[in-house]
């Protein structure tokens, strides 16, 4: 939005709520939240179809019972053209009606961002011409500048409409994003994704920017980016154990390209020599579970035995342990012996609050019990009313 000529006011409604007139901010001060501030806020963005009696008592009253709603809204309407003159706004009536409709007056001309980021996606989407339409798109992504008002957002109506926006920032940055791709433009595939990450995070954006650090050969960048995307996702939703967070680990590291190396360069990243001086292998459920899954299918053609089991600490009185800081201490115990009381070939895992998971490569019915007692003479300490309990499982792989 260029300059305030001929008495345009500048209304930024992505990423919060301002108004501009002649390069200064107007400041509502403590009434920013207020009704008379919700109204102006409906007004400019409904300023084209007018805002109706329903709506302007929805957004103002909520719920409330109010006794003559015409004559609040009449009141609302007063203080605001007052404070708009307080603020310098030219004369006017700021606010008219026609046929029972409120309308922002005529003489005051209204740019506001959201109109403006959709007007110019939907001239986009109209557009044949490739370099025209990337151009178009490209502009309407950085016309998004975060959620519709965020912040206040105690109206059904600016959730929807923040909604709205949203979905429709999302298909403008898939729409140019797969035309750059086409059309090889990768550096500028980078600046759109990386910037779609920043105004609507956890959006799963960063795919995109990791195949463009891929495409560019920035591999310098791509494992670091990725594993600080992980880490990210990981605190935001909970842990590695959240499903959406497995299935988001396997979509952006689909995108993971490295630079090329020696094979012995390879094996010397991959592997983790710190790793061999211990007896089982510790590591997330989500790699367990890839283990896991891996061991079933070779497990066609090798013919070993495994076994999954499950350890659970139990209380004084034989039930599960769900909670509470003594069985995050017992717990944080449980895995280190597990770790000593197994062999290098077996995989552990935290499953839950108290339960671990270890998978028993070739092996016998007759040596998981060994294992199981091998683990409890460990862990029991003398005087000691926790105890562990133990379920063991066969995976047996059904013909294909």
């Amino acid at each position: 939005m260029e300059g305030t000529e001929n008495n345009t006011i500048n209304v930024r409604t992505f990423g919060g709520f301002s108004i501009r007139y002649n390069d200064t901010e107007l400041s509502f001060g403590h009434q920013n939240e207020s009704q008379m501030v919700q109204l102006l806020q409906l007004l400019l963005h409904y300023r084209k179809q007018g805002l109706s009696r329903e709506l302007a008592k929805a957004a103002l009253f909520g719920d409330r019972d109010v006794d003559d709603v015409s004559h609040s809204i009449r009141n609302i309407i007063y203080n605001l053209r007052k404070k708009l003159r307080e603020l310098g706004l030219p004369e006017s009536q700021y606010v008219v009606k026609r046929g029972g409709i409120y309308f922002w007056c005529d003489d005051i001309p209204v740019e506001e961002d959201a109109s403006d980021f959709e007007d110019t996606f939907n001239l986009a989407m109209s557009t044949e011409d490739t370099a025209g339409k990337i151009e178009l798109l490209t502009d309407a992504c950085y016309l998004y500048a975060g959620r519709f008002l965020a912040g206040n957002e105690s109206s059904v109506w600016t959730v929807q409409e923040a909604e709205r926006y949203r979905e429709l920032f999302a298909d403008c940055v898939t729409e140019v994003t797969d035309l750059l791709r086409d059309a090889h433009k990768y550096k500028q595939l980078l600046e759109v994704s990386t910037y779609a990450s920043k105004v609507d995070p956890f959006s799963e954006w960063e795919i995109l920017t990791l195949e463009a650090l891929g495409r560019l050969g920035k591999f310098d960048r791509t494992e670091s980016f990725y594993r600080k995307t992980v880490d990210a996702y990981v605190e935001e939703y909970g842990g590695r154990a959240n499903s959406y967070v497995r299935e988001f680990i396997n979509r952006i590291g689909l995108k993971l390209v490295v630079g090329h190396e020696s094979l012995e360069e390879i094996q010397k990243k991959i592997g983790n020599p710190e790793d061999y001086d211990r007896k089982g292998y510790y590591c997330s459920l989500p790699v367990f579970q890839e283990i896991y899954r891996m061991t079933e299918r070779m497990m066609e053609r090798s013919g070993e035995k495994i076994y999954l089991m499950l350890c659970t600490i139990l209380d004084s009185k034989g039930n599960p342990m769900r909670d509470g800081s003594r069985l995050e201490e017992l717990s944080d115990r449980l895995r280190n012996t597990i770790i000593d009381s197994v062999r290098h070939t077996d995989t552990v895992t935290r499953y839950g609050k108290g339960q671990y998971l270890v998978l028993l490569i070739n092996t016998t019915e007759e040596d998981c019990s060994v294992v199981s007692k091998r683990i409890s003479s460990r862990f029991i300490r003398d005087g000691q009313r926790t105890s562990l309990s133990y379920s063991v499982s066969n995976i047996i792989v059904a013909n294909r």
